[in-house]
């Protein structure tokens, strides 16, 4: 079974790669063209979807400038956890998020979900356009197009955005199939949508040093040089960085 999922993840990637270039990589200009104008990148999904917010902040070879936006009940950390399908269907809510993380015109905001038809990440991505905010979608398109929108405006995230990224995974998100077993197993959206958004991490830092400037990107504490390097970034940047 374990031959199955990799199979399978590495044929979503090659179907991401071959499909996903052009949104890919306005994605990483935008970024890059925020980080040179000191512009802020926040991102943002609720539940499992908020864990590649997590992947994209304060790491080892990522961008210092990316801030996690994680909202109170969307986290993993909530118990009963089931609150947080509850209250990602709240209505008003996502537009409370963006006021209060103070997404402004310029900024660049990244919104995970893979359905895309709750209340909470299309209202997030809603009131950031509003803002003047750039906004990407990173969704399943054939899933969210399978579902109604829960969104009091009836738009499900693919239909509210700057950009989309499809992350061509299936419907349902898991992919693994089992015989006499009914439900499909081992979900794909967070190994490739890390996938994705490291790929994106990495051409925006191409597109900085080819621009002439010296990209954000922490390095690891654990080699030598690595937190003297990490506190240049820190100060360097630490208007636009919200998550210290």
């Amino acid at each position: 079974m374990k031959t199955q999922y990799f199979d399978e993840i590495h044929r979503i990637l090659r179907q991401v790669e071959a499909t996903q270039a052009e949104p890919m990589d306005l994605l990483a200009q935008k970024m890059a063209d925020a980080i040179r104008a000191h512009k802020n990148i926040y991102a943002f999904g609720c539940s499992h979807a908020g864990i590649l917010a997590e992947e994209l902040f304060y790491r080892t070879g990522g961008l210092a400038v990316v801030n996690p936006i994680l909202a109170p009940g969307l986290t993993l950390t909530v118990r009963p956890v089931t609150m947080t399908s509850q209250i990602e269907r709240i209505e008003g809510y996502g537009r409370t998020i963006v006021i209060e993380n103070g997404v402004a015109e310029g900024d660049v905001l990244i919104v995970h979900s893979v359905s895309g038809r709750n209340p909470v990440p299309v209202e997030v991505a809603i009131a950031a356009r509003e803002k003047g905010a750039f906004v990407a979608a990173l969704t399943n398109i054939a899933y969210s197009e399978s579902v109604s929108s829960r969104a009091a405006c009836g738009k499900r995230l693919f239909e509210v955005c700057d950009a989309v990224i499809d992350n061509c995974g299936e419907i349902g998100d898991a992919v693994c199939a089992i015989e006499g077993m009914p439900e499909k197993v081992a979900a794909s959206s967070t190994v490739v949508g890390a996938a994705i958004l490291n790929s994106i991490v990495a051409d925006t830092v191409e597109r900085l040093v080819k621009s002439g400037t010296v990209p954000p990107v922490f390095m690891s504490a654990n080699v030598e040089g690595g937190d003297e390097h990490n506190a240049v970034m820190l100060e360097e940047y630490k208007d636009n960085i919200k998550y210290m």
